[in-house]
């Protein structure tokens, strides 16, 4: 059974967010030249994912395989942090205020404020 697009971008690919001249720069590790840049670090999130859905849709016309993410072992990309409500807050605000989710609010938040990539 051939998997369709909709599979492919399901997969937790990991993304590699680092900053440039002008601005960030987001690629897919495993999709070779799956690469995107934003003004900042959530721009940069969105626009990699236009540019992961037009790389599966090219492989996929073409016929090439399509290398899935690698799995880890060590770490599941899961944690719950109970928070302050007060905190709470503030995030879902900062987020609504960016039009992102909290989710990828924190996660930009979190690897820019220990100064690594972002991996999915």
């Amino acid at each position: 059974m051939k998997k369709k697009l909709d599979h492919y971008l399901s997969l937790p690919y990991s993304i590699e967010l680092t900053p440039d001249e002008d601005g960030w720069v987001a690629a897919v590790k495993e999709l070779p030249g799956c690469i995107s840049q934003g003004d900042t670090q959530v721009e940069a999130l969105q626009m990699i994912q236009d540019a992961m859905r037009g790389w599966l849709e090219t492989a996929l016309e073409d016929g090439k395989p399509i290398p899935e993410p690698r799995l880890t072992d060590d770490y599941s990309g899961k944690f719950v942090v109970r928070v302050a409500k007060s905190l709470h807050r503030r995030l879902a605000e900062a987020a609504a205020q960016d039009d992102v989710s909290l989710n990828q609010y924190v996660v930009t938040a979190l690897a820019s404020a220990v100064g690594m990539k972002v991996n999915k």
